[in-house]
């Protein structure tokens, strides 16, 4: 293999993640789906033929990180590599292979290059629905993945460029708004034929030798950064634990995530082998989702600004038995395979704040929840659902506060429809999105803000609800308060109590009813004794925290001229240290 100069390798690298980018723009210019179009749920990647992720585009979903190469491995497996013909298109969602709910659905095509099947450009987008009993995501009342929609497992949609009839025809039957699923799967072919004419031109303009060898020096530079960076960390075992509140349908039984992570040398073990064992309810996800989680978190720890290729990922081991949770089999539903995965992540990360206190922030709000609101609009006849991703506060940092109102560090660059499209779409209106005050745990570096959204409906509509971490609060490090929990409540109509609810599928309301969302604020890094208390009173007067909350931080505060008594404070706050000295130090 020929030796590549430095400037060919990086023209090159930039190419790979240019044709991803664009394979992505044409996916949001053309898609039918909001959550793909507006929220961006979406990851392209560039697969070479034995399933190794060469390429992904920027900002797209860290946890999908896994489930590219499997997705193409198993066609690969069906097919073989001689299978394979110029325009053929394959779907694929087995949700054992890919480890993800049925409505994320992979579309990719084999890229040739002078007879030569040099890649696999790929597309994963969240469909609107895939059929079964389930309606948009939120359901906890699947406990079968029969009830979830329909299975695609690496399924030849077209063949030598000519599309299957009957194929399409079955998707067409199988699922609720055809419009929006048939389209999407056109704009998912579309981004892969974009991105087959992108390769076929890089291929063409330095050779298919020049090309192999940048892939392998590509992969070769990852794993050598990962390796210096896992080697900065002390040697040994380390451990967290976490937990879910349940699986949505055993309610009283908690998920207990247990994670094990070693390192020696430059390699590190990220040990599942004590996280629950599958469970009835649908937060199952199937192994490669699992792995995902632990490369996210590997990722983050270790290389969290280079571009992600395979090599970024080879100092990891990642142990994971079959039948746990977070690698369960058949039959169990995987509906909301996404909801525990962030607090899977945060435990890992949890792990090494001993180790690399001056990398690991505190826990964010944990979960990768949405809201899910459907019915009939009945001003066009027409059936509809409002999905939309809710963000929530990120832990305090050794650095800094946390971010406010952002999706989980699964998501990436994930969007928030904004209100004034979901209103022009649904028949829905917005009462109130704002940051919710005091859900950020206190600290030298506060959490990050949850968020509070209120929703009516303009006709008789159904909500899913399917709240987490209600009992694990998002957890502070090093003397850091806690981020208060998520919650939702209804009321039923004006003047009405209103009524708390956490798991619920299809609950009814009427267009009397007011439904309010509440994110999760992050945890509180180091002591809130030693926040600058000109911070504080900034946060009083943003609205972050209210004139009550100051007490956390120990700072004497006028409540009406807003203005700091520093005497005072510094006397509160050596009365609190002895108080908490008397105690037993920081709680």
């Amino acid at each position: 293999m020929p030796r590549v100069d430095p400037a060919t390798l990086e023209i090159v690298r930039g190419a790979f993640i240019a044709c991803s980018n664009e394979m992505g723009a044409v996916l949001s210019k053309t898609a039918y789906n909001p959550m793909v179009f507006e929220v961006q749920d979406f990851c392209i990647g560039i697969i070479d033929p034995k399933g190794q992720l060469i390429a992904q585009n920027s900002g797209g979903l860290p946890i999908f990180l896994a489930d590219m190469g499997v997705a193409v491995m198993d066609g690969i497996e069906k097919f073989g590599i001689a299978g394979f013909e110029p325009g053929d298109a394959i779907v694929m969602n087995a949700p054992y292979v890919c480890g993800q709910h049925l409505n994320n659905v992979v579309v990719y095509t084999p890229c040739f290059v002078n007879d030569e099947l040099v890649s696999f450009p790929a597309v994963r987008a969240h469909w609107l629905d895939v059929g079964g009993r389930r309606v948009g995501f939120g359901s906890v009342e699947t406990t079968e993945i029969y009830e979830e929609g329909l299975q695609l497992r690496s399924i030849k949609i077209y063949r030598r460029g000519e599309l299957d009839r009957d194929i399409w025809q079955v998707i067409a039957d199988n699922v609720r708004f055809p419009e929006s699923c048939l389209g999407d799967l056109r704009a998912q072919l579309a981004a892969c034929r974009l991105g087959e004419r992108r390769l076929v031109e890089l291929y063409r303009r330095y050779g298919d030798e020049t090309i192999r060898a940048c892939i392998a020096e590509m992969w070769s530079q990852s794993e050598r950064l990962a390796r210096l960076a896992v080697a900065a960390i002390p040697d040994g075992e380390y451990r967290a634990e976490s937990f879910m509140d349940n699986d949505g349908q055993e309610l009283n039984k908690p998920v207990p995530i247990r994670v094990a992570v070693r390192v020696h040398g430059d390699e590190m073990t990220v040990d599942f082998s004590e996280v629950a064992d599958q469970v009835k309810g649908p937060i199952n996800c199937g192994p490669s989702g699992g792995i995902a989680a632990a490369r996210v978190a590997f990722k983050a720890l270790t290389l969290p600004s280079h571009p992600v290729d395979e090599g970024c990922f080879r100092p990891l081991q990642v142990i994971l038995p079959p039948g746990k949770f977070l690698s369960a089999g058949p039959p169990a539903a995987l509906g909301l395979w996404s909801i525990p995965l962030p607090t899977v992540i945060d435990t890992v990360l949890a792990a090494f704040a001993a180790a690399v206190p001056d990398k690991i922030p505190a826990a964010h709000k944990g979960e990768m929840g949405g809201f899910a609101l459907y019915g009939t609009d009945e001003s066009t006849g027409r059936r509809f659902v409002c999905l939309n991703m809710m963000g929530g506060g990120w832990g305090g940092r050794p650095a800094g506060d946390g971010p406010s109102g952002a999706v989980s560090i699964c998501q990436g660059d994930v969007r928030n429809t904004p209100i004034e499209l979901l209103e022009s779409r649904y028949p829905l209106f917005f009462d109130r999105f704002s940051l919710r005050t005091d859900s950020g745990g206190a600290g030298r570096f506060r959490g990050g803000l949850g968020i509070e959204l209120a929703v009516r409906a303009h006709y008789p509509a159904l909500v899913n609800f399917n709240l987490e971490r209600t009992e694990c609060a998002p957890w502070g490090l090093w003397g850091g308060r806690p981020g208060i929990v998520c919650a939702a409540r209804v009321q039923s109509a004006p003047g009405s109590p209103w009524v708390s609810v956490k798991k619920q599928t299809r609950y009814p309301i009427s267009p009397e009813s007011r439904v309010v969302f509440l994110t999760a604020g992050g945890g509180g890094w180091g002591d809130p004794l030693e926040r600058d208390p000109q911070d504080v009173a900034a946060d009083v007067r943003e609205g972050y925290i209210s004139a009550e909350a100051v007490t956390d931080y120990g700072v004497a505060l006028d409540p009406a001229s807003g203005k700091i008594d520093l005497t005072a404070t510094e006397i509160l706050r050596a009365r609190l240290r002895q108080e908490r000295k008397s105690q037993g130090g920081v709680k």
